[in-house]
């Protein structure tokens, strides 16, 4: 491979890069950037709708920041200063940390707005977008089993048409169906944490709330005894007279399968207070759905040239279900591993650039990830849970810890006591 300014042909390029979500336009935009041709190929068209809690932390916030993405109210964004914390009878609101390593606010936006920010970004560093462009089975060579292009369907339904791209890199940033790493013998690991997350808007008063809001008392009131569920609620206003209002259930659960998720976020909306307004006649769309593949339950991520990001490489957040910052600066290192093979003359050490890939994932998440899982493994108890929400509340300082904790915001040197404790722990937890 070597650097090219202008398109290898219409359908060639440098890379490819599969879906312009997060993972994949901040994947497109990186290497656009270095000066390689890129191919970004989207399976809808701008704006398109994503199931989302809408709510970006500072970690998000420095990767749009990184990306020269404009994020002033101006232009649509709202900023939000910290976590609310809902439970156990107890209210306690808490600022995001002061950090040398991240901005100490967070921001709100719809994602059909946001995606295609993202994937405008990519463009105008050079990315070639290519939308309602559905891949399908990828090209394999026969003699080496490496991943050389995918076939795909371009254009309208009813209208479209069969073309095949090439390249000798391919980037898997189709979420969690990921259906390319799937056809490339890429199973989701079973022993690996699963979340739902389930959302809705509603035309609210609180629609300028500058806190996220996290309910960690989840329960299911149908039956004839309450049941604590295990996961949270949330509640982000937009800035555009509606409230983002959704529930992230575990898979640590009994109850994980049984119950209709949809019919218990309907059940805890009717328990809010009426002036809130978070009843049916204000609901603005459907009840939505989607799975959080988390700490890294598809592996390897790199194979045969094909690299996964976010979603489709299992990136989420498991202590919080963030996924978006992680999406992102996923593709950010995928596309420095990239550029570095590039640079590289023969395709052997092209491949072990490229085989680094998975190692730094596990050197900046794998540790911390791993406890991530063992917290899941015990907020699935709901007396584990009850007890945290009930007692944890009610020590300020323990939550300033936890905040710190759960949205993975601490100065990696030179922090102070409690970054030093989390970093310290997600070094000698052993790698994801």
């Amino acid at each position: 491979m070597t650097a090219v300014t202008e398109p290898l042909s219409e359908n060639t390029a440098d890379v490819i890069v599969v879906g312009a979500g997060p993972a994949g336009s901040t994947t497109a935009y990186y290497l656009a950037k270095a000066g390689l041709d890129v191919l970004l190929l989207e399976k809808t068209a701008f704006p398109r709708e994503k199931v989302c809690g809408d709510g970006l932390t500072p970690r998000a916030t420095k990767q749009l920041v990184a990306m020269g993405i404009d994020i002033s109210e101006e232009a649509g964004w709202l900023r939000n200063k910290g976590l609310r914390i809902i439970g156990g009878g107890v209210r306690l609101q808490l600022d995001w940390p002061e950090l040398a390593s991240f901005p100490d606010y967070g921001l709100v936006r719809k994602r059909d707005d946001f995606d295609e920010q993202l994937a405008r970004q990519a463009q105008k560093a050079g990315a070639r977008l290519y939308e309602r462009c559905n891949v399908g089975a990828p090209i394999i060579d026969d003699r080496t089993g490496r991943i050389t292009g995918v076939h795909a369907k371009l254009g309208d339904t009813g209208e479209k048409r069969e073309v095949t791209f090439h390249a000798p890199l391919v980037v898997a940033a189709d979420g969690n169906s990921t259906r390319l790493s799937l056809a490339m013998g890429l199973h989701r690991r079973e022993d690996r944490p699963m979340g739902v997350a389930v959302r809705t808007y509603f035309e609210s008063p609180r629609h300028e709330d500058d806190y996220l809001e996290s309910w960690l008392e989840l329960w299911d009131r149908r039956g004839p005894e309450p049941r604590l569920l295990p996961g949270y609620g949330w509640i982000f206003g937009m800035g555009d007279g509606t409230s983002n209002v959704g529930l992230g259930v575990l898979n640590t659960s009994d109850s994980f399968k049984e119950l209709d998720w949809r019919e218990v976020l309907k059940a805890w909306c009717a328990s809010m207070p009426e002036e809130w307004g978070y009843t049916p006649e204000n609901m603005t769309g459907p009840i939505r759905g989607a799975a959080l593949p988390m700490a890294f339950n598809r592996q390897p991520h790199y194979t045969k040239g094909l690299l996964l990001v976010g979603d489709a490489g299992g990136m989420v957040n498991p202590f919080n279900g963030e996924g978006i910052a992680y999406a992102m600066e996923s593709g950010n290192i995928a596309a420095d591993v990239i550029v570095q093979a590039h640079a590289r003359a023969t395709p052997a050490q092209r491949e072990i650039a490229l085989q680094r890939y998975p190692q730094v994932l596990k050197d900046t998440y794998g540790g911390y990830y791993t406890l991530g899982r063992a917290f899941v493994k015990l907020i699935g108890n709901p007396k584990v849970m009850k007890i945290a929400a009930q007692r944890g509340l009610t020590h300020p300082l323990l939550m300033k810890f936890t905040l710190k904790m759960l949205a993975n915001l601490t100065d990696p040197s030179g922090g102070d006591a409690m970054d030093r404790i989390i970093n310290g722990l997600s070094k000698v937890a052993p790698k994801a």
